[in-house]
């Protein structure tokens, strides 16, 4: 086993395909093949699993991938120690539903740790490729919610992946709308004065079940319904058409503006948002650093 084998390793499981990484790497794909081939003969170990839609980390193979990280780490800190060698770009990935925190923590990551080259990636996406992305470690950390009717079926699905979650914190819902909204200087808003505003929802794709949806009380009909794709449509058409959505009242002033605010929604809910990450994985030190960034960009301001 080689130090390049392992950094292999790690540029095929970011890519997701052997060819996007022999690209990266400047060497032929038969190259890389090979390479891998032998460290797995080696060990004995299948380190990733191959199929007719591509290639992704075998279970054995998550857990080899966050060793090999470390390895490569360590070995990288050496070189810049005592060879004054320029380390590897920094790389990492998150998975998040569309919260203005998330952003405001990866902003603060990169401020904090960006090198002169990094190749970072926020993904704001739906629930099921949340899953999806941390399971097969294109993305390290995943941030979502649970709540009385989709923990079951996310619960489940997280279980299966060998994902664990772990909560930020627990909110009350509210709604977000316009300040020249009607409802903008009610104290708490009821289901029933919705009714006329239309309901702005995030599209969940193929896997539109009630239980994937981003918003709570996603069973109820709307008598006027949107579905949009990102966050930043979201909002204007919050402004544009007197819409609503319904959320955890965690807004940013630095990134929305002061034109959309949360009212509190009168109803007896909660909803408890956390990340997910690998059981089997130490975060890396990005990883690590995020989750720090992520307490601050919730925490109460003074």
């Amino acid at each position: 086993m080689t130090l390049q084998q392992l950094k292999y390793i790690i540029e095929v499981a970011n890519r997701g395909s052997i060819n996007e990484a022999a690209k990266r790497l400047f060497i032929s794909q038969p190259t890389l093949s090979n390479a891998i081939k032998d460290l797995e003969e080696e060990l004995q170990l299948a380190i990733f699993e191959r199929s007719n839609k591509g290639i992704s980390l075998s279970k054995e193979g998550v857990e080899f991938l966050s060793y090999a990280r470390q390895v490569v780490e360590q070995a990288e800190l050496l070189e810049s120690r005592y060879l004054n060698k320029k380390p590897s770009p920094q790389y990492f990935s998150v998975s998040t539903q569309h919260y203005a925190f998330a952003v405001n923590a990866f902003v603060s990551l990169v401020q904090e740790y960006g090198q002169e080259e990094y190749e970072l990636a926020l993904r704001e996406t739906k629930t099921y490729e949340i899953i999806e992305d941390v399971k097969s470690l294109r993305s390290e950390i995943g941030i979502l919610y649970l709540n009385e009717f989709n923990g079951k079926v996310i619960n489940k699905l997280l279980k299966e992946s060998n994902l664990q979650f772990t909560s930020l914190f627990t909110a009350e819902p509210h709604i977000f709308i316009s300040i020249n909204n009607p409802l903008a200087k009610q104290p708490k808003v009821t289901i029933d004065q919705l009714d006329e505003y239309p309901y702005l929802s995030f599209d969940q794709g193929e896997y539109n079940s009630f239980h994937f949806a981003e918003e709570i009380l996603s069973t109820l009909s709307h008598k006027k319904s949107i579905r949009v794709n990102d966050r930043a449509t979201l909002f204007n058409l919050l402004i544009g058409l007197n819409g609503y959505t319904i959320s955890t009242g965690v807004l940013s002033a630095d990134l929305n503006g002061n034109e959309i605010i949360p009212v509190p929604l009168d109803i007896d809910e909660t909803i408890n948002v956390g990340w997910i990450a690998h059981k089997s994985t130490a975060l890396s030190k990005l990883g690590t650093t995020y989750i720090e960034a992520l307490h601050r960009a919730i925490a109460p301001s003074p």
